[in-house]
């Protein structure tokens, strides 16, 4: 097979090449007879038709096409795996020779991998990390904290009475006057905050032991805010500094991502999509113009961190594998466990990679 690839831009390839005429010819039985099995002639079973009849009633060109598709399924990969190319998208074909006795010509057009210029992104993560103050680090709850989410979820747990404004009366002559206007709301009456409350709210022993526990969970809370905010200046300054040409295919994915999740959560809302967008006034295609900075770098961030985990040998524990694909079946039962391992691989090797970042 004769085959040229050619450099498009934005990470797209473009493959031209010739399947030599022996080649091609060899697939002319075995397609033929694939087309015969489901072929209803009155007189034949399915699958039993001779040959010289089957030629008779299947025009030639959907044989030379069902040719070319089996040649191309075959030596498609083969070609990949030969000129050492990364493709991340679906083929476009494009058929340019097809006949009896002649090669079969093709271009063939998909996305590649792109190559990646990072900056010292060591540097960039220790410089950042650097920069933590000791405040920051040593993150401490006070009692405002305490106290205001005490009072957040007595508030959230208490039930709510109606009252309506009351009515203006009339005033005396001219200097009569009126009583100053209410308001119509939710008057609410906290529960009192006891042993009992605390009970009711999980397994809690009493007052003291509820606020030891909420104390944990405020910290870990503060913690993670402070872990995601030096996690996103580190990945933000290695977006910016990094050289690459971004396939559109990738931008278009996590634009589809994007909506989706958009979409779910209106619906969620007991709204309808098509209502939202006719709120906004906007079209699907303007909310892809709107999120597309965004989508670019989702998408620069994944291959980023897919260069980063290449570089550094870095690849998640199969054990925890395991048990997050077991979390998440278990969770979701129709869910994929193909694509449940997937999502955990991907997830875990992405913690394992900014714990390797931060610990410069």
């Amino acid at each position: 097979m004769r085959v040229i690839v050619r450099k498009l831009p934005k990470s797209e390839i473009e493959i031209e090449g010739e399947l030599e005429v022996d080649a091609f010819e060899g697939y002319f039985k075995t397609a033929l007879k694939r087309l015969g099995e489901n072929l209803k002639l009155d007189g034949f079973r399915s699958g039993k038709i001779p040959e010289n009849i089957l030629l008779a009633n299947i025009p030639e060109i959907r044989i030379l096409e069902e040719m070319a598709n089996m040649a191309l399924s075959e030596h498609y990969p083969k070609i990949l795996e030969g000129e050492k190319i990364d493709a991340i998208s679906r083929p476009e074909i494009s058929i340019i020779k097809l006949a009896r006795n002649n090669p079969l010509g093709f271009k063939i057009k998909t996305a590649v991998l792109p190559t990646i210029k990072l900056p010292e992104y060591k540097t960039i993560a220790k410089k950042i990390t650097g920069e933590v103050s000791d405040l920051e680090k040593n993150i401490a709850v006070t009692e405002k904290d305490l106290e205001d989410t005490i009072m957040d979820i007595r508030k959230s747990r208490a039930p709510k009475k109606h009252i309506t404004s009351p009515q203006p009366s009339p005033g005396k002559g001219e200097g009569g006057s009126f009583p100053s206007q209410g308001k119509a709301g939710d008057e609410v009456d906290l529960p009192e905050f006891n042993d009992e409350f605390v009970k009711v709210l999980g397994p809690f022993k009493d007052i003291a032991d509820f606020k030891a526990k909420l104390k944990e969970n405020i910290k870990l809370e503060k913690e993670n805010k402070q872990r995601e905010k030096t996690r996103l200046q580190i990945i933000e300054k290695i977006i910016d500094a990094s050289e690459m040409e971004l396939p559109e295919i990738l931008v278009e994915i996590e634009l589809d991502k994007i909506l989706y999740r958009m979409e779910s959560d209106i619906t969620q809302m007991g709204l309808k999509f098509e209502d939202y967008l006719k709120h906004l006034n906007k079209k699907v295609e303007d909310l892809r113009k709107e999120f597309r900075n965004d989508a670019e770098k989702k998408a620069k961030l994944a291959l980023i961190l897919n260069e980063i985990a290449k570089i550094e040998k870095i690849v998640a524990d199969s054990e925890q594998i395991a048990k997050e694909v077991a979390n998440i079946l278990e969770h979701y039962k129709d869910a994929d466990p193909d694509r449940a391992r997937m999502h955990a691989e991907n997830i875990l090797t992405n913690e394992k990679i900014f714990q390797f970042l931060e610990s410069q």
